[in-house]
């Protein structure tokens, strides 16, 4: 697992408290608890009313599905997909039934049921899809309070500085508090842009693309039991699927399943 999310904040926070340290600015002047509470209270409280309580419960979960992301499974799934055909061709539908228990994935296992129950490929290509969409629909709904966050934060900021400059003119005749006053005022307005571009924009993206990664998995995987379903050539079906796999991906299995003497080889040909 690439914590990736955690690591590109930490970073992102990292470089903007170095360069208020080099730019004269001690971090500890952004500590303003009222500009807190109107920040991050306000901003939980509206993101509530727009996804519901339901949602808000779901963050932490989320969190750490955004900071400890599985590893791409697509090369695996293929080569799952293709042991399949290769038994089913072998051995029929039915003798993949004692695989079915092996595998961890639900999705997988609920499609494989289905070609083994006998079901018409018409339905089980309308059941998969009718689970992928409802994947897609949660998926969009645990997103929304990051977005929504991302969104309603800087205009929480806002409203922090303007409360705080209507203090700072309520006391103009004490011009020596007008410069701290002032400052602080600020300090909403960046804590508001600073959370949603630091945590909750970046949070929200991630758990899209994770999302996005999803689809693609369940799709291959829907796309495999299909032609495992339809008796395909295991070579066919190899080739059919690894279309889904990044180029990168796939120039690397090719690598790693190549001989060390090809490798050899191939390097002497190329300097002769």
């Amino acid at each position: 697992m690439k914590p990736s999310s955690a690591i590109g904040i930490a970073v992102a926070t990292a470089g903007i408290l170095m360069g208020a340290l080099m730019g004269g600015t001690s971090p500890a002047s952004f500590i303003d608890i009222p500009a807190f509470l109107i920040i991050f209270g306000g901003t939980f409280g509206v993101t509530m009313a727009s996804c519901g309580w339901e949602s808000m419960r779901e963050i932490p979960a989320l969190y750490k599905i955004a900071f400890r992301a599985p590893p791409d499974g697509t090369r695996e799934r293929v080569a799952l997909m293709v042991s399949l055909a290769e038994q089913a061709r072998r051995e029929g539908l039915l003798a993949l039934d004692d695989r079915i228990r092996e595998i961890d994935d639900e999705f997988t296992r609920k499609g494989l049921q289905l070609v083994v129950d006998g079901i018409d490929p018409d339905l089980v290509r309308e059941v998969l899809e009718a689970e992928i969409e409802g994947m897609l629909a949660r998926h969009t709904a645990g997103a929304a309070p990051f977005d929504k966050a991302g969104g309603f934060a800087p205009t929480m900021g806002i409203i922090g500085t303007v409360m705080g400059l209507v203090h700072v003119l309520q006391n103009l005749s004490q011009p020596a508090t007008l410069g701290p006053s002032i400052s602080t005022a600020f300090v909403a307005t960046l804590l508001g842009i600073g959370s949603a571009n630091v945590v909750y924009l970046p949070v929200a993206n991630r758990l899209k693309g994770l999302s996005a990664s999803e689809l693609t998995l369940r799709t291959l995987t829907m796309d495999g039991i299909l032609a495992v379903q339809a008796g395909d050539n295991p070579r066919v079906v190899e080739e059919k699927l690894s279309s889904y796999v990044a180029p990168m991906a796939r120039n690397a299995e090719e690598e790693e399943a190549t001989p060390v003497a090809s490798l050899q080889d191939r390097r002497v040909a190329e300097a002769a």
